[in-house]
C-alpha cells in the first residue's frame, strides 16, 4: 500500500512542462492525506514502475495535470501543487483512498499514436451521466468553462484526467455537453470509469484546434504594421474598386 500526503508547500519551483504520449501508464491508489496552506505538496508510494529512469525535475501527469518531480527514491515521488493548479483542476479534491492517473512524459523512441497530451489543464467538467452500451460506458460531460466546447468536436480528441479519449457525440450551447465511450480495456486503466454522475473530471482540449483559431483569428482581425485588420482591407479594397467603377 503506498501513501500520498498533502502538505503545505509556500515556495514552489516552476514545471518544466513537456508533451506526454496518449495512454495512462499506470493507476494508483493513496491514502493517508492532510493538506493547509496556499501551496500543497503530494506525496506518492509504491510507485517504482513509474519511476524507473526518474529525474528530479522530470515532469509526471496525475489525473492529466503535468507536475514535476521535486523528491523521489525508488518507490516515492513528491510533487509540488500551486493555488492556481488547485483552482483549475479536480487535484484539490483529492481525499484518502482517492485513486489517480499516473503517466510519465514521452519520450522521442515511444509510438506517438492518439494525439499529444501537454499536461495544461484547461476546465474541469461535471459527469452528467454514466450509461452502459454492451460492454462499453458512455459519459456525457459538460464543462464549467462552456467556451472550451468550441473546441470539442464529434470523432475529435479529448483529454479527461489525462486520458486521450475519442467524442462521439457533441451539443455546443449554454447548456452544451459532449459525450465519450469508454471501452472494456480503458475502463480497467484509467479512474474515470469509476466515477459517478455529479463527480469531476480534468479536461485538456486538443491544442491543434487553439493553434489553428489564434491563427486564423489573426489574419483576419490581426493588425499589420501600417494598421488595419486583414479582413477590414479587403472589405475597404472592393468598395474602392467598386467607386472607381461607379466614377467611370
Amino acid at each position: 500500500m503506498f501513501t500520498v500526503s498533502i502538505l503545505k508547500s509556500p515556495n514552489l519551483e516552476p514545471s518544466a512542462k513537456l508533451r506526454k504520449s496518449q495512454a495512462v501508464s499506470q493507476l494508483e491508489k493513496q491514502d493517508d492525506t492532510s493538506s493547509g496552506g496556499d501551496g500543497t505538496s503530494l506525496t506518492i508510494s509504491n510507485a517504482e514502475e513509474i519511476l524507473q529512469d526518474a529525474h528530479m525535475g522530470d515532469s509526471i501527469s496525475i489525473n492529466g495535470t503535468c507536475l514535476t518531480i521535486t523528491e523521489f527514491d525508488n518507490s516515492t515521488f513528491k510533487v509540488g501543487v500551486s493555488p492556481e493548479t488547485l483552482r483549475r483542476t479536480n487535484l484539490g479534491s483529492l481525499a484518502e483512498k482517492s485513486a489517480v492517473n499516473l503517466e510519465r512524459a514521452v519520450s522521442a523512441s515511444t509510438r506517438m499514436g492518439g494525439h499529444f497530451v501537454q499536461g495544461h489543464v484547461d476546465t474541469i467538467a461535471t459527469i452528467l451521466s454514466v450509461t452502459p452500451d454492451g460492454n462499453s460506458l458512455v459519459f456525457r460531460l459538460q464543462p464549467r468553462d462552456r467556451s472550451v466546447l468550441r473546441y470539442i468536436v464529434e470523432k475529435g480528441y479529448v483529454t479527461l484526467d489525462g486520458a486521450s479519449l475519442t467524442v462521439t457525440k457533441v451539443r455546443d450551447g449554454e447548456d452544451g455537453w459532449w459525450e465519450v465511450m469508454l471501452i472494456a480495456y480503458t475502463q480497467e486503466k484509467v479512474v474515470t470509469a469509476g466515477k459517478k454522475k455529479g463527480e469531476d473530471v480534468n479536461v485538456e482540449v486538443d491544442m491543434v484546434g487553439k493553434y489553428v483559431e489564434k491563427s486564423v483569428a489573426g489574419y483576419f482581425t490581426g493588425m499589420s504594421a501600417d494598421g488595419g485588420g486583414v479582413l477590414e482591407k479587403m472589405v475597404q479594397r472592393m468598395i474602392d474598386e467598386r467607386l472607381k467603377a461607379i466614377e467611370r
